[in-house]
């Protein structure tokens, strides 16, 4: 039966005569109001262009190593601050960049460190746009640059070197000897362990490279490509509100552990209590766009930690959270005393936008401090 019914379609198509009518599709006018109208929601309806000279921030989604991944591997960036035009936001953040590794260059005797080159060539924003682009970025220090730094190292190597022989010849031979001799005796030996500090220089190798997600890179762009302008509140991420209880977020600022680590957000914030429910430091958290909830630091900001806000009370301090990548998105968030559910959640990126100008290069000065790229040598490598 299934033999019969082939022949016969393909008779009929032969024939010019199909055996069943050609699907009909509708609805092509009404595809277009609903983009008419997406476009009317998210864009102004202006149009900018994404310059040569604009840099791009953003941050890897996985580990690229240099000593495992070679040239061809793609991989996927996220864009983790905001491009301004003239009017407003062209590019806005969350916004996906696919990337290739281009070249790459092994760590070397002399100090000199391996380097990643990166292309990207499209990016795909959260309303599902794609754009392509041309963008570059390196770890490759400028020669003179490199020089400069490799230049400084050996010269630390060697004047430890000498020290530390100087030292020695003063334990083995004494300080008569070295009375007795005027000073030669270190001086041998400060000369010996020179060309041993010297030594260590030349045969010193450069360390790997590697970018991990949460380190931010800067990409350059070497293309001119027209964009939408979006509007402000297409832009606004969601919050949770609870009756009577009114946050104001004034303040965000990105400062480093203990531990030298760029991972704490300190936020000022203004609370106005008018809800039946009582609240303090503790009940509040940080959550982020992947629901990981981080708890207020000790190591950072506790004005407000231990602060209780009881219905009808007021209260502004500072309070900080240590988070896991510093440019995620994340919500303030307060949670019920005896639920444990959130009752509220106030947007860190929308909050954002009104932080002064002097704030955000602030920030922006601690992620372009984060560039190294340097891998961490690893203990067991050294046994």
């Amino acid at each position: 039966m299934k033999k019969l019914l082939s022949a016969f379609l393909i008779t009929a198509f032969m024939l010019g005569t199909p055996a069943v009518a050609a699907p009909v599709f509708e609805g092509h006018a009404e595809f277009s109001e609903q983009y008419k109208q997406m476009e009317q929601e998210l864009f102004t309806g202006e149009i900018e262009h994404l310059e040569r000279k604009d840099i791009i921030h953003m941050t890897v989604s996985q580990v690229l190593d240099g000593s495992i991944n070679i040239e061809g591997d793609e991989f996927f960036a996220e864009v983790t601050n905001e491009v301004y035009g003239d009017k407003g936001v062209i590019i806005p953040k969350g916004t996906i960049a696919h990337g290739r590794i281009s070249q790459t260059g092994d760590a070397k005797r002399l100090g000199r460190s391996a380097w990643l080159e990166l292309d990207f060539d499209y990016l795909i924003t959260p309303d599902g746009r794609e754009i392509p682009i041309e963008g570059k970025m390196s770890t490759k220090l400028h020669p003179a640059v490199e020089t400069t730094k490799i230049i400084a190292q050996d010269v630390g190597y060697t004047v430890a070197g000498g020290a530390a022989g100087g030292l020695m010849a003063l334990n083995w031979l004494g300080i008569e000897a070295a009375i007795a001799s005027h000073g030669y005796t270190i001086a041998g030996g400060a000369a010996a362990g020179g060309v041993i500090g010297l030594g260590m220089a030349l045969v010193r190798k450069g360390s790997e490279v590697l970018i991990a997600p949460g380190d931010e890179i800067r990409v350059k762009i070497n293309t001119t490509v027209p964009l939408p302008v979006y509007k402000d509140t297409a832009l606004k991420q969601h919050e949770l509100f609870y009756p009577g209880l009114d946050i104001n977020i004034s303040n965000i600022e990105h400062e480093e552990d203990p531990f030298g680590e760029l991972n704490t957000i300190t936020i000022t914030v203004l609370i106005s209590n008018l809800s039946d429910k009582a609240f303090s430091g503790l009940d509040m958290a940080l959550v982020n766009d992947y629901n990981k909830t981080f708890r207020p630091s000790i190591f950072g900001d506790t004005k407000m930690m231990f602060k209780h806000i009881n219905p009808g009370e007021k209260s502004v301090g500072k309070i900080s959270f240590a988070v896991d990548n510093i440019n995620r998105n994340f919500w303030l968030t307060f949670f019920d005393r005896r639920s444990g559910k959130p009752v509220a959640k106030i947007s860190l990126d929308n909050a954002y936008r009104n932080v002064s100008a002097k704030t955000k290069k602030k920030n922006l000065k601690k992620h372009k401090q984060k560039t190294n790229f340097k891998k961490e040598t690893d203990l067991f490598d050294e046994i």
